[in-house]
């Protein structure tokens, strides 16, 4: 049970990329006073969560509908993994996203925490452990990048600027081998279906 746990844990982790989440989130919060950041880490990770489960458990409903098969969402989520993993690669210093009135929402909540690569990951994952699993693994990620914010100062002064990048260009390179895992997975669905 620890192990599948395990198994369902580690890709939903490394798709969150919590590195790159603090990175930004300090970015958003230094110049906040600690009410305020305390309040923009709750909302950040409430919003993740809603999104997150919202998707898990209507994303099968809402693909079916629109008839889209288990295979076209691997593809076209393992194509947008695979390009917003070499943009990190090739520009750390371009976010896709800029911060708005409510930086908690978004880009924290989402795309950040929650966005596509932990979309296509909860769908993923719950095909493989059912979604009871899947969502207690969605719970214990969520609970890291809380606390992973909530204590991000410290986080980022243990790390320094250099060792945060170098942590992120290789969650972003391990996130371009899941998109090509999800790719070639996608297309071998693809291939089964008459």
């Amino acid at each position: 049970m620890l192990r599948t746990l395990l198994l369902t844990f580690i890709p939903i982790f490394v798709a969150v990329d919590v590195i790159a989440v603090v990175v930004i989130y300090l970015g958003i919060g230094m110049t906040l006073d600690d009410g305020a950041r305390r309040r923009l880490v709750t909302e950040a990770t409430l919003t993740a969560g809603a999104v997150g489960v919202g998707f898990l458990l209507a994303g099968d409903a809402v693909l079916q509908f629109l008839g889209i098969t288990v295979g076209d969402f691997q593809i076209a989520g393992g194509i947008l993994l695979l390009v917003l993993s070499i943009h990190d690669l090739l520009h750390p210093d371009r976010p896709l996203r800029q911060p708005g009135e409510r930086p908690g929402v978004v880009p924290l909540g989402t795309p950040m925490i929650a966005g596509p690569a932990v979309l296509t990951t909860l769908l993923t994952v719950a095909r493989t452990y059912g979604h009871a699993l899947t969502l207690a693994a969605f719970a214990l990620n969520l609970l890291v990048v809380w606390a992973a914010l909530r204590w991000a100062t410290l986080i980022g002064r243990l790390l320094g600027e250099a060792g945060a990048q170098a942590v992120t260009k290789v969650f972003s390179l391990v996130l371009a081998a899941i998109a090509v895992t999800f790719v070639r997975r996608g297309l071998l669905a693809a291939l089964r279906t008459p």
